[in-house]
């Protein structure tokens, strides 16, 4: 039957295209959740595109077109290098009035077709996104996921950070734009298709309330964007991606939503580690590619969206610095750590370049005024605990350095004690010594609190926390228990005894406790004492 894009043949709404590849086993899931579809086998097709796979797939592909004719047809081709071609050969055949691109390594939810085909002639969506999600540690953003929404902008939502071609599209729409994937890129060719798709609708859809995709990341780290490829592969495609956005939009706030989006992900994967095993004058070539990238799509309000180390990574690329980028690439490799310094009011990441003359990156690149509670989330800590006579003593350690840092009034360790009404307020710690040691790598804060303030607010469970004023804001997060083990004595208040510990509680916070004890030789040691005591004292006056 020849193809009729405006309305699709008779009865077949949705064909559903599906690029091959050596995908075994993962293909007969995929298989299976596409001939299962509640949609029926009269209002769908498979077009399966073998393209060139020696790993069994063929076969497979052959058993389910011969078990299921009236669903799967099959094609083959010699291997193209990538999804473009084998996807533009099904588009070429495809008879349903919507296409669906499913990755040969992925499978759908039954009811997946047959609902965002209803959904999408009910809305009239030209694009219609069902709710995907991640398998086996795959990470899908979700964002975009909320709720269901009939129109939905390009530019203005989560949808730039999900350009995968893994969509229903009205076949019309493709077919009137004439949309294909560019078969010279081996990566990243559903994203011009997308892109363009979603420019080019009426109307983007979300359908949020039933997983219609499950995105697989497979054992072996097979999936081609998933695992290692090649620094010139994704630098090529970077700038055909680049290219393309900078051809179909026009400079503004929408062309900017796509390009943070490729900036983030695209551009910053040929400054990884496979730029270290180039040599010195690839290394130098990547270096140029990149900076003429950033040179001419990326305005530098759109690279301080990024996180700092992406963003500084594309700037000294820019500049032209390969030493130290390398030496940011080979820091980062080795999971160093970087100070969080602080001066003049605000918060930096000492990041590769930092406060470096030589590097030329201005100080508002290494800002962190949006990521420095994670920081400290993630690096606070408490590092020992002991309990001296009456004093109890707590060491920690944070990642902080500058300036600013030896200001009590920018940082400086508090309580947050929950009382009998349930609520939490902030003991600031009044009556405790606070020792600073300020280096380098850190600052190491060492509170000394006497007995009086343990007991302060009666007895309760007390949460650490360091309190960092910064850019304008306040951070206040709980101190991580980093002791070696927990600190455990017994106190005594007035003339009872209780249990004092510190220790990491449930959350891994640093819980400092103190609960009424009864040990009956410790009481009995106390009376006899107290008794001896004043018995003394009496025979003194006589």
């Amino acid at each position: 039957m020849p193809s009729d894009p405006g309305g699709g043949a008779e009865g077949v709404d949705v064909t559903v295209v599906v690029a091959v590849y050596n995908t075994m086993p993962y293909l007969t899931d995929c298989l299976n959740s596409l001939v299962k579809q509640s949609i029926g086998a009269g209002r769908m097709e498979v077009v399966a595109v073998d393209d060139g796979s020696t790993d069994g797939s063929g076969a497979e592909l052959d058993r389910f077109a011969e078990e299921h004719p009236d669903i799967v047809k099959v094609l083959r081709q010699p291997n193209s290098g990538g999804p473009a071609a084998p996807s533009n050969r099904a588009l070429d055949v495809a008879r349903g009035r919507y296409v669906y691109f499913v990755g040969a390594d992925d499978h759908l939810g039954r009811e997946a077709l047959e609902r965002m085909v209803e959904a999408a002639d009910g809305w009239g969506s030209d694009v219609l996104v069902g709710k995907m999600k991640g398998v086996n540690g795959r990470e899908v953003k979700q964002d975009l996921f909320a709720e269901n929404r009939v129109d939905v902008d390009l530019f203005d939502s989560p949808l730039p950070w999900l350009l995968s071609n893994c969509k229903l599209f009205r076949r019309d729409l493709v077919e009137r734009h004439k949309l294909r994937f560019p078969e010279d890129m081996p990566i990243g060719s559903d994203q011009p298709f997308t892109i363009e798709a979603c420019v080019r609708a009426e109307r983007i859809s979300v359908l949020a309330d039933y997983t219609c995709y499950y995105a697989m990341l497979r054992d072996d780290g097979g999936n081609i964007t998933q695992g290692a490829v090649e620094v010139y592969t994704r630098l090529e495609c970077a700038e055909r991606l680049f290219e393309f956005v900078a051809g179909l939009l026009e400079p503004g706030p929408g062309r900017d939503a796509i390009v943070h989006r490729h900036a983030k992900w695209e551009l910053t994967k040929p400054i990884r580690e496979g730029l270290l095993e180039l040599d010195d004058d690839a290394r130098r070539d990547v270096c140029a590619r990149v900076g003429a990238i950033v040179d001419r799509y990326v305005p530098d309000d759109v690279l301080a969206l990024l996180p700092i180390k992406r963003r500084v990574r594309l700037r000294l690329a820019q500049r032209g610095d390969v030493d130290r980028l390398c030496e940011a690439i080979r820091a980062d490799a080795a999971e160093e750590t970087f100070a969080v310094t602080l001066k003049n009011g605000r918060a930096y990441h000492a990041y590769e370049g930092f406060e470096d003359a030589g590097a030329g990156v201005p100080d508002d690149l290494y800002e962190i005024t949006k990521g420095l509670r994670r920081r400290l989330i993630d690096e606070v800590r408490a590092v020992g605990a002991r309990r001296a006579d009456d004093l109890l003593e707590i060491t920690v350690r944070t990642p902080i350095n500058g300036p600013d840092a030896a200001d009590p009034k920018v940082v400086h360790l508090a309580f947050a004690v929950r009382g009998r009404d349930g609520r939490v307020r902030l003991d600031e710690a009044s009556g405790a010594e606070l020792d600073r040691d300020l280096s380098g790598d850190g600052l190491t804060l060492t509170v000394r609190m006497p007995k009086s303030l343990l007991f302060a607010s009666g007895t309760a469970k007390r949460t650490l926390r360091l309190i960092v004023r910064a850019s304008g804001e306040t951070y206040d997060v709980a101190v991580q228990a980093g002791l070696p083990g927990p600190c455990k004595s017994l106190v005594w208040h007035r003339i009872r005894p209780y249990r004092l510990s510190v220790r990491g509680d449930g959350r891994g916070t640093t819980a400092i406790e103190t609960r009424p004890s009864f040990p009956v030789r410790a009481v009995v040691r106390r009376l006899r004492r107290a008794l001896h005591l004043r018995s003394a004292v009496s025979l003194g006056g006589k």
